[in-house]
């Protein structure tokens, strides 16, 4: 009991929690702090109803940006494709260069306002890490692994998902969760065109002068990813831990 207690997550969760239920009780704080702000706390929506928009916005364009990203990775590390490796390395890393400001400003006249030109906008920012995750996932897994495989007779097919994928998952893990955590931080912008998400009192904020609601939105934005991050490392961990029992276990 005492170790879950000292565990730095469920206290950042716990506290993530209490500011996004309990906000609106800390009005006489954000009084004293901005006391010429009349209204210094965001009650336009709720803040549970800004993390599911958030958290959804973020998971649909990050699902979307895994199964881009691995696929380009697996597609460019086969025989077939090294080829166009250079190719495609430009084109992502041309997308994240691309701000996503000017993504939006693109898109919103073709789609009009709503979430799709965020969701673009943020798999073309999320494409990068994970594509090079994979690669370099792929590319580090030794190749004596390689050689057992096709020496037990696994066609490529087999040899991709059953050796080299499970060893290259801690590192393409790693690369979705660099890709998910910027997400987090740069889904604020999708309040930008009309899309409901922790961005709303940011974005309210900025434009009203209300230091309070940029303040309000912003650290619970950080504290989202902060606990996204942990819960990352955490799952990578057990993927590296698993790894070496298998390999243990194999050599027994």
């Amino acid at each position: 009991m005492k170790r879950i207690f000292a565990d730095p997550l469920i206290w950042l969760f716990a506290l993530l929690l209490a500011l996004i239920f309990g906000m609106t009780s800390l009005g006489g704080l954000f009084h004293w702090m901005f006391p010429e702000l009349s209204r210094p706390v965001y009650q336009q929506e709720s803040f549970a109803s800004l993390v599911e928009a958030h958290l959804l916005l973020v998971g649909i364009s990050s699902l979307i940006a895994v199964v881009i990203g691995v696929a380009a990775g697996v597609g460019v590390t086969r025989p077939a494709g090294k080829e166009f490796r250079s190719l495609v390395e430009t084109l992502v890393a041309m997308g994240q260069t691309f701000p996503p400001v000017a993504v939006l400003a693109v898109a919103v006249p073709v789609m009009g306002f709503s979430e799709k030109p965020a969701i673009i906008a943020l798999v073309l920012y999320g494409l990068l890490p994970i594509l090079q995750g994979t690669i370099a996932g792929i590319e580090s897994v030794p190749a004596s692994a390689r050689e057992i495989a096709q020496g037990v007779g696994m066609s490529r097919w087999q040899m991709l998902r059953k050796v080299e994928i499970p060893l290259a998952a801690p590192v393409i893990i790693s690369g979705i969760r660099t890709s998910v955590i910027i997400n987090i931080g740069t889904a604020a912008i999708a309040s930008s065109v009309g899309t409901l998400s922790l961005g709303s009192p940011i974005i309210i904020g900025l434009s009203g002068f209300n230091t309070a609601y940029v303040l309000q939105g912003a650290v619970i934005v950080a504290l989202l990813a902060i606990c996204v991050d942990m819960l990352f490392e955490r799952w990578s961990l057990w993927l590296q831990r698993w790894q070496q029992r298998s390999a243990d276990e194999s050599v027994r």
